[in-house]
C-alpha cells in the first residue's frame, strides 16, 4: 500500500534530524522532489511517470498457463533444423485458442526466420536466458526485402524497426509487411498515414495536465477497460509543439513551419485504458500529459487493434556473428520488437550480436525488464519513436562492444523510464523528434556514444526531461548534464562532468528554466531512484 505525500516528505525530514545527533551525514532529500511531492501531477520539471508500464508498472508480470510446447510442433533444441516455422505454429495456435504461454524448453532452437507473436495474451517463454537460446541466422532484409527511408536516400529502416522476435498485431503486421515488400512506405504508428480510417468516438472538453478525468460530448462509444487514443492536433500557430516545449517565448520564437519530419509527428496520439464511465466523466488510467484545448480539436478516438497482454521472458535471442552495418545501413539482425502493443512485456531476455537490441514502435505501457544487450556492436542497444509513450525499462544492460548510440527517444515519446540501468557503452540518446516529459534515473554509464536525428526533425528536447542520480564514469557531460540545453528540465544528482566530443547548443532562446541539484553527487540524494519513489506516492 502506498504512503502520504505527507509521510514520505516527513520521514525524510526525520532522517535527516536523526543525523544531527548520531554526526552521520545521511542522502538528502533536494528541494525539487519536496515541491514535486506536493504537486506530482503538475510540476513544471519532473514528470509524474508513476505509472509507467505494463498494468500501470505492476512488479508482478502475467504468466499465463503453458498451452503449448514447442516441442510438440517439431522444434528441435540441438540446433539441427530450423525451429521458427515450428514455434511460430505454436504462437499461431496458443493465440487462436485464446491465449497462454508457449514453452519454450532448455537447449538452442536455430531458427532461420522471424518469429511473430500477432495475437494478444500469449506469451512466448524460455527456461531461462541462461538456458533457452534462439539462434537467428538470417536478417530482415532477407527475410523480408530492403525497408526503405521515407526520407529517401539510401538509408535502411531495419536501422530503426522491426525485430527478429516481432509483437504486433496480425492485421498491423500484415500491412506493413506487404507494403515493404512493394517498396511504399507503410505507416508505423498509431495510427500515421491511415489515420482516415479510425473513428472519433466523442470530442473532449478542455482539460489541464495531471487532471486524471475528462468530460466528453458523448460517452455512448466508450467502456471500461477499453483503450483509446487520445488525439491532439496542432494549430497554424504551433502552440501544440510550444506547449510541450515548455512555452513562453523560447518557443514561441521557435521556427516550427521547416521542421517537415517533426510536424509529421502530430496530432499527438496517447494511448491510455478507459478506467470508468460515468455520465459524461471519464476516468482515465494515468492523468493527461499535457493540456487540453480548444483549439487543438481534442478527441477520443479508436485505434490500431492494438497487442495486448503478450510477452517474451526467459531466453537468449543471439544473431550469427557479422561485423557491423555502416550508419543507417543496418540489415536487421534486431532482436525483440514491440509494435502497436499495449501492455506488453520483456522480462530475463538476451539479445547478443545484433544491430539494434529492443525497439518500442508506437508501443506504450510496456515493460522490459531485466534485459540485457550484448556482443558485436549495436546501432540502437534501445529505440523509442513514433509516438511510445508511458514504457518502463528498468534492470537494463548494456554491454555492447561497440554502440553508435545508446538508450534512445525520439518522434514526441512522452513519459518513458529508464531505471537501475548499467551502460557499458552509450549514451542517453535523445534523437529529436522533440520527445518530452522522460525520465533517465539510477544508472551508470560510460558515456561515449553520441545522438542523431535530422535537422527537419527539430528540437533535441522537450519540456520536463529529469535525469536523477547518474553515475557518468568517464566525466562527459553530453546528453547528461542536460541543465543548459533542455527546457524545464531536472539535472539531478549527476556525477560532476565536462563538455568534450560532441556539445549541443540549446534549441531555445532566453531563459530555459531548468533546474541542477546535488550537482557531483550521484547516489547522496533522496529518493535515490525518482520513478520508485513516484510509484510511493498515493494519489
Amino acid at each position: 500500500m502506498g504512503i502520504s505525500r505527507r509521510q514520505f516528505v516527513s520521514g525524510a525530514v526525520a532522517v535527516g534530524a536523526a543525523a544531527t545527533t548520531t554526526g552521520f551525514t545521511p542522502p538528502t532529500t533536494t528541494p525539487v522532489w519536496q515541491e514535486f511531492a506536493g504537486a506530482p501531477y503538475t510540476h513544471p520539471q519532473i514528470p509524474y511517470v508513476g505509472r509507467a508500464g505494463a498494468r500501470a508498472g505492476a512488479t508482478r508480470l502475467p504468466h499465463p498457463p503453458v498451452v503449448a510446447n514447442v516441442l510438440s510442433y517439431g522444434a528441435t533444441p540441438d540446433g539441427s533444423t530450423d525451429s521458427a516455422p515450428a514455434i511460430n505454429r505454436a504462437l499461431a495456435e496458443a493465440g487462436e485458442r485464446g491465449g497462454g504461454t508457449v514453452l519454450v524448453p532448455p537447449g538452442t532452437y536455430r531458427i532461420d526466420g522471424f518469429l511473430h507473436i500477432g495475437h494478444s495474451d500469449v506469451v512466448l517463454r524460455g527456461a531461462g536466458s541462461g538456458r533457452t537460446t534462439l539462434l537467428a541466422t538470417k536478417h530482415l532484409t532477407e527475410l523480408i526485402g530492403p525497408y526503405g527511408s521515407r526520407y529517401g536516400g539510401d538509408k535502411s529502416a531495419w536501422s530503426w524497426a522491426g525485430g527478429l522476435i516481432w509483437l504486433a498485431p496480425h492485421a498491423r503486421h500484415a500491412s506493413l509487411l506487404a507494403a515493404i515488400r512493394a517498396r511504399a512506405w507503410p505507416f508505423e504508428g498509431w495510427t500515421g498515414n491511415g489515420r482516415d480510417e479510425w473513428t472519433s468516438l466523442t470530442a473532449v472538453r478542455p482539460a489541464r495536465r495531471g487532471d486524471w478525468s475528462v468530460t466528453v460530448d458523448d460517452p455512448s462509444g466508450l467502456r471500461r477497460g477499453q483503450v483509446v487514443l487520445l488525439r491532439l492536433a496542432d494549430d497554424a500557430d504551433h502552440t501544440l509543439l510550444e506547449h510541450m516545449a515548455g512555452g513562453g517565448p523560447g518557443a514561441q520564437a521557435y521556427a516550427w513551419d521547416d521542421k517537415t519530419k517533426l510536424t509529421s509527428y502530430v496530432p499527438y496520439e496517447w494511448p491510455v485504458r478507459v478506467m470508468s464511465v460515468r455520465g459524461r466523466t471519464v476516468t482515465l488510467e494515468r492523468p493527461l500529459p499535457l493540456d487540453v484545448r480548444p483549439e487543438w480539436d481534442p478527441r477520443i478516438t479508436t485505434l490500431a487493434e492494438p497487442l495486448t497482454g503478450s510477452g517474451v521472458a526467459g531466453l537468449t535471442l543471439e544473431a550469427v556473428e557479422t561485423p557491423q552495418s555502416p550508419h543507417l545501413l543496418d540489415k536487421g539482425y534486431n532482436g525483440v520488437a514491440f509494435q502497436c502493443a499495449y501492455d506488453c512485456w520483456a522480462e530475463d531476455v538476451v539479445v547478443r550480436h545484433v544491430d539494434n537490441g529492443f525497439g518500442l514502435v508506437a508501443a506504450s505501457a510496456c515493460t522490459l525488464r531485466h534485459t540485457r544487450v550484448e556482443g558485436r556492436g549495436s546501432h540502437h542497444p534501445y529505440f523509442c519513436r513514433e509516438g511510445s509513450h508511458d514504457n518502463l525499462i528498468e534492470g537494463f544492460h548494456i554491454a555492447a562492444v561497440a554502440v553508435t548510440h545508446g538508450i534512445n527517444v525520439e518522434g514526441l515519446s512522452s513519459h518513458n523510464v529508464w531505471s537501475r540501468g548499467v551502460m557499458e557503452r552509450g549514451t542517453f540518446d535523445t534523437h529529436r523528434g522533440m520527445p518530452f516529459a522522460d525520465v533517465r534515473t539510477e544508472i551508470t554509464v560510460e558515456n561515449n556514444g553520441r545522438h542523431g536525428g535530422d535537422a527537419s526533425a527539430g528540437p533535441l528536447y522537450g519540456a520536463r526531461f529529469a535525469h536523477w542520480n547518474v553515475t557518468v564514469t568517464n566525466g562527459r557531460a553530453g546528453l547528461v548534464k542536460i541543465d543548459t540545453i533542455a527546457p524545464y528540465s531536472a539535472t539531478v544528482g549527476i556525477s560532476e562532468v565536462r563538455e568534450f566530443d560532441q556539445i549541443d547548443v540549446p534549441d531555445f532562446t532566453g531563459e530555459l528554466h531548468a533546474r541542477l541539484e546535488a550537482y557531483g553527487a550521484p547516489g547522496a540524494v533522496r529518493p535515490r531512484n525518482l520513478y520508485e519513489a513516484q510509484r510511493l506516492l498515493r494519489r
